[in-house]
Parts: structure tokens; sequence; C-alpha cells
């Protein structure tokens, strides 16, 4: 745009576009401060829907009196229901069925749109709540259960599941995906009206200047030592074999490095014996989780079950070199050997062997890890909540054309 002063284009450039305000409800059985990709990236959209001026009214079940006071989100209307906890994970909650709870709260006080974050009893209250009321419903597929059978000795259960996710999500306006292979991946499962919303990541937050020689020290690194780590649950599904295959090959040839988990879970005392050495660092948040990230040399992230993997972005923020499989967002956003290292899909040796090549140079590494920080910086939250408005936005249009055509039609 020409302009006879430089000022005048960034008058125009920074006025907000003209946008209508929304009432928007937005139901998850999982919010901080409990601690999930699903959790934590729905805790970032609340905010920014919020920030941009929209009426965000929470429902979610209620935690336990301990966390409670944290769990409060300023500036947002929520609504707590009863909650129990979730089998396998139990210090998450879920909500249980609420249906007339809902449909009496949104008559009372009519959202423009509801949406659906996880596909539990809650979600499909909150679904069947806005049908009944002929409201435009949106969803999230944030979790691949169907993908945790085998995990969990539940394979029989796996095709009942992925029905029960493909009816509850067809039933939705719109259900956004994080990446556009598992658009696809869903799409020729019977999966309809799917739209990409990505993630974003932190990068003030997660930044190589939080790197810490006293904390490096503190797991037994000294100096240039390398420190591989996996941040994120310690459980059957996120294929931490891998990782110990990769550390045990990387010790023959580096007999000082070190391997830090940073989480906590059902497979932390399996993992301890079979690493003894191995640092286990628990549960971490905040800065204190950002120092571990920006510690670490190499970050190893084996797990196949993920839509997205919030810490792939977290670590690469960090300037840590990832080294991943082709899948969710390590596949989307890493071009092998310039931003990051990738393994074809389940091929564990491939898997190691990229490791091995990433601990053997570290002038590639450092190369790489610039890389990875440069490409994070371009996952901006405001961005996401941008596109997130947007799939609102059409779903909302689309069920304001269909009412108008519904009254068209003649009765009976």
């Amino acid at each position: 745009m020409n302009s006879a002063h430089p000022d005048d284009d960034i008058l125009v450039d920074d006025l907000p576009a003209p946008r209508h305000s929304r009432r928007l409800a937005v139901v998850t059985e999982t919010y901080p401060p409990e601690v999930n990709g699903v959790a934590l990236s729905m805790a970032r959209v609340v905010d920014g829907l919020n920030r941009r001026n929209h009426d965000v009214q929470l429902i979610r079940p209620r935690q336990p009196a301990a966390t409670a006071l944290a769990a409060a989100t300023p500036q947002v209307d929520e609504v707590l229901t009863r909650g129990l906890p979730v089998p396998l994970y139990p210090n998450l909650r879920m909500g249980v069925p609420s249906k007339r709870a809902l449909v009496k709260l949104w008559s009372l006080k009519r959202p423009d749109v509801v949406h659906i974050a996880t596909e539990g009893p809650l979600g499909w209250s909150a679904l069947q709540a806005a049908q009944h009321l002929a409201l435009p419903v949106t969803s999230d597929y944030r979790t691949n259960f169907h993908a945790y059978g085998k995990h969990y000795r539940l394979g029989l259960l796996t095709r009942p599941i992925l029905g029960y996710l493909r009816k509850f999500h067809n039933r939705c306006g719109a259900t956004m995906v994080p990446t556009e292979s598992l658009r696809r991946q869903l799409e020729v499962r019977g999966f309809e009206r799917l739209s990409v919303v990505g993630r974003g990541v932190d990068a003030q937050r997660f930044d190589p200047a939080h790197r810490s020689a006293a904390l490096r020290e503190s797991w037994g690194a000294m100096g240039d030592d390398l420190v591989l780590g996996y941040v994120g649950r310690l459980a059957p599904e996120k294929n931490l074999g891998a990782v110990l295959a990769a550390y045990q090959a990387v010790k023959v040839q580096q007999p000082r490095a070190r391997l830090v988990f940073v989480g906590d879970g059902p497979l932390r005392a399996e993992l301890a014996a079979k690493a003894p050495d191995a640092v286990f660092a628990g549960q971490r948040s905040g800065e204190d989780l950002a120092a571990h990230y920006a510690g670490l040399d190499l970050f190893l992230f084996p797990s196949l079950t993920e839509t997205f993997g919030n810490v792939t972005t977290e670590a690469m923020a960090s300037g840590c070199a990832v080294v991943a499989f082709e899948s969710a967002a390590a596949g989307e956003l890493i071009r092998s050997g310039v931003n990051g290292w990738l393994a074809g899909a389940g091929r564990e040796s491939d898997f190691v062997a990229a490791v091995r090549t990433a601990a053997a140079d570290p002038l590639a590494r450092v190369a790489v890890a610039e890389a990875a920080r440069m490409t994070a910086r371009r996952l901006d939250w405001g961005d996401i909540t941008a596109r997130f408005e947007g799939v609102l936005e059409g779903a909302i249009a689309r069920a304001e054309v269909g009412l108008g055509l519904a009254g068209l039609q003649p009765a009976g």
C-alpha cells in the first residue's frame, strides 16, 4: 500500500479487522492445572478468544479442592460440573452426563456456538444438549484413543471406540485437527467436515536462554557432555523402549552421555530398572520446565500415538535438536537433517540410527537446533486463535443458513 507518510501504513495496519463479538461455550474435561497437551493448549485458545473480545463460558469438571484456586481462569465464566477420576489416569477428571443441566444453562443464556474439546461423558452431553437447542457445534480431535488399544489390552474395543468417535464428530458442524496428515487419516476413516488448526508455542517461555550449567551438573553432565532427554508421560503408549535403545547405542561411543526423563507415569519404575543411571526429574512446569528443556542437547520423542505432540514444538523453541518419528507435529514441521532428524514411522532401528548420527556431530546439532528455534518462532498462538475463530464463524454461518432453509420448508 502506498502512502504519503510512513506512519499512515502503521496506523491503518494496526487497526484490528472489524469482528463481531460472540458468546462462546467451550466444553473440556481437562484444563490447567492438570498437565497434558489438551489442557494446556485449550487454555491458550480460551485466553486467545478472550483477548479477541469474545464472551467465553468454560464448562469443565470440578478439580480437587487442592487445585481449585490454581485452576481459576480470570475473565472467563466458569461452570463447574461433577467429575470422576479417569481410569489409568487417576490425577485427571472426567465429567459425568449433564445434558439436562446444560439444556437449562444454555436456554437461559444461549451461546452463539458450542465448542467441545473432549469426547467423554461431559462432551457427549454437551453435544446432545446443543443439538436439542439447535445450537451450532464444533469439536476438536485431540487424542488418538483408538490407537491406545494395543498398549492397554483394548484390542477388541478399538473398532467400537473409532466408531463412537466418528459418530461424535460427524454430528458436529466442524471438527478441528492439528495436522494435515491426521486430517487425511480421519477422512479415509469416514470423518467429515475436518479443518486443520495447528498448535502454537510460547517461544518466549521456551528459550535457549534458560540453559543452566548448574542444572546440567546436577544431572551429572559436565562441560560438553551430551545430554539426551524426553519430556512427557512415562506410559506404554509413548514407545519409550526406543529411547532406551538409542541411549544404549550412544553410550557405546560416548560413555559420559546422560539421559534425562522429565515427567511421571506408570512406567517410571520399569524404566529406572532398565536404565539405572538415567535421571528422573519428575513433572515440571513453568520456568522450571523451560530450564529442563534448554538443558538438553538432544530431545528424543518416540511416540506414535500423538495427534500433535506439543512437547516437540516446545523442545524446538528451546533450541533442542529433536529426533522423532515422521508423524504428528514432527512430521509436519521437521525437515530431516535441517531442523531436526526424522525416522520412518515405527522403524525403531532408523530412530536409533538417527540419534547416533545426531549424537556424533556437535556442529550439526548446533545448526539444527538454531533452525528448529526459527521454525518454532513462527508458530504464533495469535495466528492459531484466529484460525480457530474462523472455524467457529464458519459453523455459525452454516447453521444460520440451515435454519433459514428449514424455515422455508412447508409444515408437516
